[in-house]
């Protein structure tokens, strides 16, 4: 039987009007959104669906926001597919989703820790300013050894794909940290319109009050293998999840290591499952041997039900 990884997008893949077309459709969707305005306390639908993106694009929005859209995009589908011999994993923020299409907590807590989240990211933004950069064409240990010299905080953060890395840290560092790696050949260095230098040591004020919000909730275990970004590794059990969902605030991102080990593993299909087709982009990358499937819309949710069924 062929196995199926379901992998959920993070900040950055949104856009207005996102699963509107989901929500106009389909009760499962439906029932996610007006969740949200219950539950967060202001009107994510509107913000969602008619903007402005300046608004949606705040972080303290574009998290719940991506997370009601791939929940609907998860909940449409698990209404339509029998969902067997799957794993999953998000990308940052998507970590959350995944954990949510795992049973690991219930919609409104979602909603309440991608809030918290959010908030606790933007503090420590304020707190501890600086921005994010992608690099193009350099190994892991060049940029690690450029970051080193780059006279402040600045630290490969997002380890997405072969020779794509993202990095994080004070402003003035990482500007430096792109001229160096310009200088040593990057194929592309460019800095990210980003809020904060996110997964960075300088998100730490935001891991401590991530962790004391976690304390306040029980998860159940996972009904099926969800694979953190701190460590890459598929986990079953509830009670190591809050301190994996702590850490991965203020650590690398190891998304092309979540990949290889889900395809090692025998993940022979992947499916994002939200806004945009970023992931299924870095998968093809890592990759090009695996199927490649998403959902974002009623178009995408036929055609991947379609080529699922063939197998």
């Amino acid at each position: 039987m062929t196995k199926i990884a379901l992998v959920f997008p993070g900040q950055g893949a949104q856009a207005v009007g996102m699963a509107k077309e989901l929500y106009d459709n389909f009760s499962q969707a439906k029932q996610v959104f007006d969740s949200a305005n219950d539950v967060l306390g202001f009107d994510l639908k509107k913000i969602v669906f008619e903007g402005p993106e300046e608004t949606l694009r705040q972080t303290q929005y574009t998290q719940p926001a991506i997370f009601a859209a791939s929940m609907a995009a998860f909940n449409v589908f698990a209404g339509s597919f029998n969902i067997s011999d799957a794993a999953a994993a998000g990308h940052s923020l998507g970590e959350y989703s995944a954990m949510a299409a795992a049973g690991v907590f219930n919609l409104n807590d979602g909603f309440k820790l991608v809030k918290a989240r959010g908030e606790f990211i933007q503090a420590a933004s304020q707190k501890n300013p600086g921005t994010m950069a992608a690099i193009i064409g350099l190994d892991n240990g060049k940029i690690n050894e450029i970051c080193k010299n780059s006279g402040g905080v600045c630290e490969a953060v997002n380890f997405n794909s072969p020779g794509q890395i993202v990095i994080a840290g004070a402003s003035e560092a990482v500007s430096k940290t792109v001229a160096l790696a310009t200088e040593a050949g990057a194929a592309k260095a460019i800095v990210l319109n980003v809020s904060g230098p996110f997964h960075s040591s300088l998100m730490t004020p935001a891991a401590d009050m991530m962790g004391e919000e976690l304390r306040k909730y029980n998860f159940n275990n996972p009904k099926f293998p969800v694979y953190t970004n701190c460590d890459a590794k598929a986990n079953s059990d509830a009670s190591a999840i809050a301190g994996k969902l702590v850490r991965q605030i203020n650590n690398p991102v190891l998304w092309e290591q979540i990949i290889r080990n889900m395809i090692s593993e025998g993940y022979s299909v992947f499916i994002e499952i939200g806004p945009g087709r970023v992931l299924s982009g870095l998968l093809r990358r890592i990759d090009k041997g695996v199927k490649s499937l998403n959902i974002e819309d009623s178009k995408s949710l036929e055609k991947t039900i379609a080529e699922l069924s063939k197998n």
